[in-house]
């Protein structure tokens, strides 16, 4: 996966900003005004990119036990996030399915009327 293919598929999603809070490098994707996902751009650049990812806790656990390029996040809850070593062992099919079960996760998180307003806007 590439740069591109991360940062259009996080947009593709409904609702979803683009939001630099920390730095310049650190790119975050945020739904309802949380965050589902976040990646250092140096990292890309430097061909080591990982993304940071929210997680079911026991999803969470399970996912690390499964692969080693998954490990609790830098920085963030280990409960609740995972960084993911994009280009290693996890596909890039994987890697999308876990932005979407990010994404649903912090989704669903939101008051209904957030996630109603979100619902209707055209993608």
């Amino acid at each position: 996966m590439n740069l591109e293919t991360f940062y259009e598929y996080c947009l593709s999603k409904k609702g979803v900003t683009e939001h630099f809070p920390f730095d310049n490098v650190t790119l975050v994707f945020k739904v309802g005004g949380k965050m589902f996902a976040l990646s250092s751009l140096i990292q890309w650049e430097n061909g080591t990119p990982k993304v940071n990812l929210k997680c079911n806790p026991e999803y969470a656990q399970e996912l690390r036990a499964q692969y080693d390029a998954i490990q609790p996040a830098f920085h963030m809850s280990k409960v609740h996030w995972n960084t993911i070593e994009i280009n290693s062992e996890v596909t890039d099919v994987f890697v999308k399915e876990l932005i979407d079960h990010s994404y649903d996760l912090v989704f669903r998180s939101l008051t209904k009327k957030i996630q109603n307003e979100i619902l209707k806007l055209e993608n």
